[in-house]
């Protein structure tokens, strides 16, 4: 059963006679049995006479009091996918508590190109910026270690290094050893990879007479991580340009939803070895002026390039909770589509924005009311920036009902726009912003974009460091909390667009692992330097934890590390 909750638009056609019919239209993809179906109604008189058109009729769900069943985003439904393990390296942040530590300050990770490089001023003069938020260390690995020879790792693209590397802390995030993780189970590979420059290296190199050959292929940063721990899933690199690695999550959960794998690790990388990208985009008129990503913010004349790697290890609600894993958040729903032609091959078009975000919702089975927190594309560009408002508006019209002054924010304004890897950036800070309970600033937008009327928007830019409230819902006449719900949205520069929901995971009551004996702590490091850092780290964490965690740490480290 259900009551009526709100309604897009009603037209009197005639007056309603004491017996009337409806013809009752669901509207494509959403459930009967969502939490708000949304309707279209036709009231008709006997003789089959319209009296009224219904548009957009949102309905509750009444509960039933003999189901325990849990109502809204807690609600455990089929094709809901946990993220148990998360990781990544953002500029000026080598581990996710710096990346965090950073967000919640309000950092600005831009500076000018490292010298290690190129010549910064050479190519600043032939047309090339020289701003963006830079990773260190990219040449820095330890090949033995995935049983990689010194000469292979010399030719190996430092994108496929980094993420094999990712893919490694993400397990061990997890909880997982490879073994474990693929016993019995294929497990998929999907990454995000934009940019193949590293092979210029070696075509400078063959010019002034060294016969350095370097491998080209994005499809190396996947299969390697399946081959090294001996995964038998998808295994996909993905270029939909800077809707890459938010793509190759969508496809990792369709992948898991049917069958094609039990577990699946996805993410981006996106590296700039070489200057050739800054040529053609200082030379399009494609980079900011000033080296400041104004999301939503006055004055934004472009975007600025930023490096980073992340994953996130999915899998099934039901068995990870079934298996006790941690959980990050909950993949509610994703989508993806093309603009198809617009004004411009480089113009994205609002209609096609504004479906995306609508068929995820769909998809998640939320009412969108129930969203607190949007990280936008948010590129900081004058044109950009109004087309994205435009489609989100579209999208909540098309979705029945828009949140109340729903916070929007993009991680841009602080790394800058990783490309194949800013849709895994913008899902990792929303985990953290969930995982500590905050909402932290979109920078460079004190003023904002002109173009854009927040004041008649349901949307506001999120400028200042604050809690992030979970929303208080009417249920069955009694007030309570319901998680987190947020969507992230990223558009390829080609017309590619993916939006995915996550919705918080709050573990009921009475399920925490007690344990009255003491606990066993393993420790394992290839070196005593290593295993001090084993400690330290150890250390740090306990520090953050209270006794009755203790347990599932001493489990974990017993089973989920090599």
């Amino acid at each position: 059963l259900a009551l009526p909750f709100a309604l897009e638009r009603a037209e009197a056609v005639a007056a309603t006679p004491t017996t009337a019919y409806a013809w009752i239209r669901q509207r494509p993809g959403g459930p009967m049995e969502t939490t708000a179906a949304r309707l279209d109604v036709t009231v008709l008189d006997e003789h089959g006479r319209v009296c009224v058109e219904l548009t957009g009729l949102s309905t509750r769900r009444l509960r039933d009091s003999s189901s325990d069943d849990a109502v809204g985003p807690e609600a455990v439904r089929p094709g809901d996918i946990a993220i148990i393990g998360v990781s990544g390296r953002y500029p000026e942040a080598a581990d996710l508590d710096e990346f965090w530590q950073n967000l919640r300050a309000g950092r600005d990770s831009i500076r000018k190109v490292p010298a290690d490089r190129w010549n910064r001023r050479r190519y600043a003069d032939a047309g090339a910026g020289s701003w963006g938020g830079f990773l260190d260390d990219i040449d820095r690995f330890d090949p033995l270690f995935f049983h990689i020879s010194l000469l292979e790792a010399d030719h190996l693209d430092p994108q496929e290094r980094l993420f094999l590397q990712c893919a490694h802390h993400t397990l061990e995030d997890a909880g997982y050893t490879a073994d474990r993780l693929s016993r019995n189970a294929k497990v998929g590979v999907f990454v995000g990879v934009m940019y193949q420059e590293y092979q210029l290296l070696g075509a400078h190199a063959q010019e002034r007479g060294r016969p350095d050959a370097l491998w080209g292929s994005a499809s190396t940063v996947a299969n390697r991580v399946s081959y090294f721990y001996d995964f038998h899933g998808p295994s996909l690199a993905v270029d939909t340009m800077c809707s890459s690695s938010l793509t190759a999550i969508h496809l990792a959960c369709e992948a898991i939803r049917s069958g094609q794998c039990d577990t699946a690790l996805a993410g981006g990388v996106n590296l700039t070895p070489h200057p050739n990208k800054y040529l053609v985009l200082g030379q399009r008129r494609f980079l900011s002026s000033d080296g400041r990503c104004r999301s939503f913010g006055e004055g934004g004349d472009g975007y600025v390039p930023g490096e980073g790697v992340g994953a996130v290890l999915l899998k099934p609600l039901e068995r990870a909770i079934a298996d006790g894993d941690q959980i990050h958040g909950v993949v509610k729903g994703t989508a993806v589509n093309h603009g198809g032609r617009s004004s411009g091959y480089s113009v994205p078009t609002p209609v096609a924005q504004g479906e995306v975000i609508a068929d995820a919702l769909t998809a998640a089975g939320v009412d969108p009311r129930s969203l607190s927190y949007l990280e936008a594309h948010g590129t900081g560009t004058s044109l950009g920036d109004p087309v994205e408002v435009s489609g989100l508006e579209r999208a909540f019209r098309s979705a029945g009902g828009a949140p109340e002054r729903l916070a929007i924010g993009s991680v841009k304004s602080n790394i800058g726009h990783c490309e194949s890897a800013a849709g895994i950036a913008g899902v990792t800070k929303v985990l953290l912003q969930m995982r500590h309970g905050e909402l932290v600033p979109s920078l460079h937008s004190a003023t904002l974009n002109p173009y854009i009327d927040f004041d008649h928007s349901p949307l506001r830019v999120q400028r200042t460091l604050e809690p992030w409230h979970r929303p208080v819902v009417d249920g069955d006449g009694e007030w309570r909390t319901v998680p987190r719900v947020a969507g992230i949205s990223s558009f390829g520069g080609g017309g590619s667009n993916a939006h995915v929901v996550i919705a918080e995971y709050r573990q009921p009551v009475g399920l925490a692992v007690t344990s009255a004996g003491p606990s066993l702590f393993v420790l394992c490091a290839k070196s005593e330097a290593q295993l001090v850092e084993q400690a330290r780290r150890l250390h740090a964490r306990l520090g953050e934890l209270s006794d009755a965690d203790l347990p599932a740490v001493a489990w974990t480290l017993q089973t989920g590390r090599m």
